[in-house]
């Protein structure tokens, strides 16, 4: 049991890969403190697993980033939640670019911050794991915003990992190719074009959501005592093309 009497934060846990995060962590003796927007999703899965719910909408950071501090103490946090939006970089508005923003770089940062902040306090020594992507390095059409948003995912990444290693706290990223998603279904459901993006992987498929919830609990495990800063693709092969 890996997280015996740990208690695990995850962002974004009503589907997709925050789902599969949730699963198998609590399959490894996690307390899940399960955040996500969907009430009767987190219900669903609260009686799956026995978790925690706290039902938050991430583009209200200040309250969102209250509401997890008043769920002390969180041993690891696990940053899934993300949007995305497909437009043209042409046609890309600033409202959809600053919320995008706003979800998917600036609410992990403050929830980080909410707990970094008491582990120092209190000198425990966390993770982190922030679910970024491999759009943070591959310019993706229709994706400017998502883009940008993992990109500076992955910087704030490498700040954290410098700025909180001496505290004993560890910071990586997950860059996960196109995953089987609800969300990855909005952007890759035309056929043609998600044919052209398996033929750049390798593996010569998309990811699975529990393969990148287990690469999750492995960089959060004391089995990664020694990984840290690191954004590590989970990518079929994709980046070595």
């Amino acid at each position: 049991m890996r997280f015996a009497d740990r208690r695990v934060l995850v962002t974004g846990a009503t589907q997709g890969i925050g789902r599969a995060t949730a699963q198998a962590l609590s399959s490894q003796g996690a307390h899940v403190i399960a955040l996500g927007r969907n009430a009767s999703a987190l219900e669903l899965l609260q009686v799956e697993i026995g978790c925690e719910v706290v039902v938050a909408d991430l583009s209200n950071t200040e309250a969102a980033a209250a509401t997890v501090a008043r769920r002390m103490p969180i041993d690891l946090l696990v940053n899934c939640a993300g949007i995305v939006e497909i437009s043209s970089f042409l046609t890309t508005s600033c409202e959809n670019f600053e919320h995008t923003m706003r979800v998917n770089t600036i609410a992990p940062m403050r929830l980080a911050q909410t707990l970094a902040a008491e582990w120092i306090k209190t000198g425990h020594s966390g993770a982190i794991v922030n679910v970024s992507s491999l759009a943070s390095s591959a310019g993706t059409p229709e994706h400017a915003a998502y883009c940008a948003s993992k990109a500076a995912l992955d910087a704030l990444t490498r700040v954290m990992a410098v700025e909180l290693g001496p505290h004993g706290i560890r910071v990586n990223s997950v860059n996960p190719v196109v995953t089987r998603t609800p969300m990855a279904d909005t952007a890759w459901s035309e056929p043609t074009k998600a044919a052209r993006m398996r033929e750049r992987i390798p593996l010569g498929r998309f990811a699975e959501s529990h393969e990148v919830a287990a690469t999750i609990a492995f960089l959060l495990s004391d089995e990664a005592s020694m990984i840290h800063g690191v954004c590590l693709n989970v990518d079929g092969g994709f980046a070595a093309g």
